[in-house]
């Protein structure tokens, strides 16, 4: 439950808190002062859109701040804790501003985090009913989900199966339809793979092979120039013949040797650089031996060879131009063959998804019957229970029944249309609420099916916002003690401006206006005794000092007393 609400700079609320608590407190107010800016706080606190418009005149920014209560923290914990907040000996800080430029910022559990997290929190915490929420029942996605709600936990469980099995339906639905609308498109792009398969089967294309190719064009469109060179430093390394006297390096290195061995024996020093000689002897004899096997690996018929390297390179270009590069075309020799396989493998992926979509829908059908028939018992109840209600509502001749009829095609939540139907007085024809129901009704019907379904699927919070609109009498005092009634059950606030659903509240607050002349400003009290019959005189009788409007203020705060016992 929600213990207390603060509230600064929201609407004409300058700063204002509210003692909420247990039990039902009834926020009352002249028209004007904010009392429906205590709804608009909580809906910031539960996630709703912010409105910059709702910053009050002259503020930088609206803030609203409420301290929960928890009586199961586990329900909530997991979500608080992912944004690192926390909750304190089952305490929770939600909280929420809005900037006069319109920017946002939520609060969890004492740290920020996104405002769609308070939205995940609300659905656990409150449901809140304003005059839009009563219009929604209208609505035939509302009536189905109070009937499921009502259901309790078995429907809730065949509900979660029906899904289940209905998405898996979908899902091999969807793709069969894909697979037979795109057939045509799907052969030709198997035709297209298998020309382009063809092609890299008959190249073969290697990793590395056009950096092969181009080194070896360019060796070979040089060929005679390396010839040329290769011979022309072999003959100066090692000469096989000598020419006008002149020696190779082999010759020159081995006299020069030999000239140090001749007076090596004068002096050591000179033995080590013989050495050195001697090993580039061995050295340029080596390499004279590699130059002449260099010039007998140089192919005779070095342009035909060329011309082969020259036409396989010519290959691997046109290789490259379709595919990006050569180790792309490669990757898709690898992978279009998969693709290949996979289109090849239509017809019988198609079978198979026929047979599939056959036996899913056997299930779905199943399941379906199993939910229309847990919702068409429920549906018996509900509106038996709620027919109750209504007549403790001041609608003592109305009927209510919940219709369960089929659909021809399965859908995300069922095969059941879901009416909610009312006969306001015998003689009448059911009618659905959609159309049927005035608005004071409406707001009956609404109230009663919560106290029903509270019974049987309790929320810790109600919050209602002129729940008796169109309603007034000895009607209003029934919706004051059925809202006593839900408090048993749950915390309920309500935003009212009628004195006899007021009466019934354990707790009263008042939302009153001020102002200095320039600016007006609300704030919020609590009312016990004196000042709670004055205030009840005023929703009464618009005084607050007459004796007989006061008189009539106790009166009806007594017989609250004595029907909420």
């Amino acid at each position: 439950m929600i213990e207390e609400l603060g509230i600064r700079d929201l609407g004409v609320i300058a700063e204002a808190t509210l003692p909420l608590g247990p039990g039902f407190t009834a926020v009352t107010g002249e028209t004007g002062a904010g009392k429906t800016m205590v709804v608009t706080a909580l809906g910031l606190l539960l996630g709703a859109r912010s409105d910059a418009a709702a910053v009050r005149a002259g503020a930088k920014q609206a803030w609203v701040e409420g301290r929960w209560l928890l009586a199961d923290p586990e329900a909530v914990a997991d979500r608080v804790a992912e944004t690192g907040g926390e909750i304190e000996a089952g305490e929770l800080l939600l909280g929420r501003s809005v900037s006069a430029e319109g920017r946002s910022r939520a609060v969890v559990g004492g740290r920020s985090a996104p405002v769609g997290v308070l939205a995940e929190l609300g659905e656990e915490l409150v449901v809140v009913h304003g005059q839009a929420d009563q219009q929604r029942l209208r609505s035939a996605t509302a009536q189905r989900e109070a009937l499921d709600r009502f259901g309790g936990a078995p429907l809730a469980a065949a509900l979660d199966a029906y899904r289940s099995g209905f998405e898996a339906w979908r899902a091999d639905v969807a793709e069969l339809a894909t697979l037979r609308s795109d057939h045509d498109a799907r052969v030709r792009e198997a035709e297209e793979l298998r020309e382009a398969l063809d092609e890299l089967e008959t190249i073969d294309p290697q990793p590395g092979e056009d950096e092969e190719l181009h080194e070896r064009s360019e060796r070979l469109t040089n060929l005679e120039e390396l010839r040329l060179a290769a011979a022309q430093a072999r003959e100066l390394v090692s000469a096989e013949e000598a020419v006008d006297g002149t020696a190779d390096a082999v010759g020159l290195v081995e006299g020069a040797r030999r000239q140090l061995e001749r007076v090596a024996g004068f002096d050591a020093a000179l033995a080590p650089i013989a050495e050195v000689l001697t090993n580039a002897g061995f050295l340029l004899a080596d390499a004279a031996a590699e130059l002449s096997g260099y010039l007998a690996s140089l192919d005779a018929d070095g342009a035909r060879e060329l011309e082969l390297v020259q036409e396989r390179r010519a290959l691997l270009a046109g290789l490259v131009r379709r595919h990006g590069s050569l180790d792309e075309a490669i990757e898709f020799r690898r992978t279009g063959g998969l693709r290949l396989v996979e289109l090849d493998g239509d017809d019988d992926r198609i079978a198979l998804l026929e047979a599939s979509v056959e036996r899913l829908r056997d299930e779905l059908d199943r399941l379906a019957d199993e939910l229309t028939a847990l919702r068409s018992s429920a549906a018996e109840r509900l509106a038996s229970a709620v027919t109750a209600e209504l007549a403790a509502l001041a609608m003592p001749d109305a009927v209510l029944s919940v219709s369960v009829e089929p659909l021809e095609e399965p859908g995300a939540h069922g095969r059941d249309q879901v009416q909610i139907l009312l006969r306001p007085h015998p003689g009448a024809e059911p009618r659905s609420v959609s159309k049927g129901a005035s608005g004071g009704e409406l707001s009956r019907v609404m109230l009663a099916i919560e106290v029903v379904i509270g019974a049987v699927d309790p929320v810790p919070t109600f919050v209602f916002d002129e729940v008796d609109a169109g309603v007034g009498g000895a009607a209003a005092i029934e919706i004051g003690r059925r809202l006593a009634k839900l408090a048993e059950r749950s915390q309920v606030i309500v935003v009212t401006h009628l004195a006899q659903v007021a009466a019934f509240a354990g707790n009263h607050l008042s939302v009153v206006k001020g102002t200095d002349g320039q600016v007006t400003s609300s704030s919020v009290r609590q009312l016990l005794g004196a000042e709670r019959e004055a205030e009840m005189a005023r929703l009464l009788s618009g005084l607050t000092d007459s004796e007989i409007g006061l008189a009539h203020a106790r009166e009806l705060l007594e017989i609250a007393a004595e029907r909420a016992a």
